[in-house]
């Protein structure tokens, strides 16, 4: 897959932007900031997922998360509804950090919009490359934090989580995801919430 030095330096610029990330994680000996391996991950599989993947779809996948500590969840109600909002804030927060990027870098104004849109989740189940966006997000929570997730909630809240996975995917998606190099222990819970 051909990779162009204008996304080269995009990824470079969004990850520059995600090293400001105050967590970390340790992934095989290294310390990452959490946002720019949670961007990695997401480039690595979705060229895995989709290997003819557009431009403006791998420029989304890399800043899925673009400096998402700046909005933490415990700014908003720690509810059902507190979370929808700031899910919702996200999205237009990650399109408008993204947007300035990509202007700055010199991307045209379709591309730009593409990525905003894409980022915005707009026409799931609808539109092909959002889908393909919401199968790689889902593909790469089973892989590297559903496990870590699990083992801090309740079975039922596991599954019921899921569950909503699972619908969000699409059949490609969930095909995929059972390849997944995943623990007996999340298999049996994802076995689980399949046959609830």
């Amino acid at each position: 897959m051909a990779t162009t030095d204008k996304l080269r330096v995009a990824f470079q610029h969004f990850d520059e932007a995600n090293t400001q990330d105050p967590n970390t994680e340790v992934f095989e000996g290294t310390t990452y900031p959490k946002e720019v391996l949670y961007g990695i991950r997401m480039t690595e599989r979705l060229n895995e997922f989709d290997p003819t993947a557009s431009e403006a779809l791998r420029l989304t996948a890399r800043c899925q998360h673009i400096c998402r500590w700046e909005i933490p969840r415990e700014s908003y109600e720690m509810n059902r509804e507190g979370y929808l909002r700031w899910r919702q804030d996200l999205k237009k927060f990650h399109a408008n950090k993204a947007a300035a990027i990509l202007e700055e870098i010199g991307y045209d104004q379709d591309t730009i919009d593409k990525v905003r849109f894409l980022l915005e989740k707009k026409q799931l189940k609808k539109n092909e490359e959002t889908q393909s966006l919401e199968d790689v997000i889902c593909l790469v929570f089973l892989e590297f934090y559903f496990e870590p997730f699990a083992h801090k909630h309740a079975e039922d809240k596991t599954i019921d989580i899921l569950q909503k996975t699972w619908r969000k995917m699409s059949e490609k998606g969930q095909s995929a995801a059972l390849k997944l190099p995943l623990s007996k222990y999340s298999l049996d819970l994802i076995t689980k919430a399949l046959h609830a």
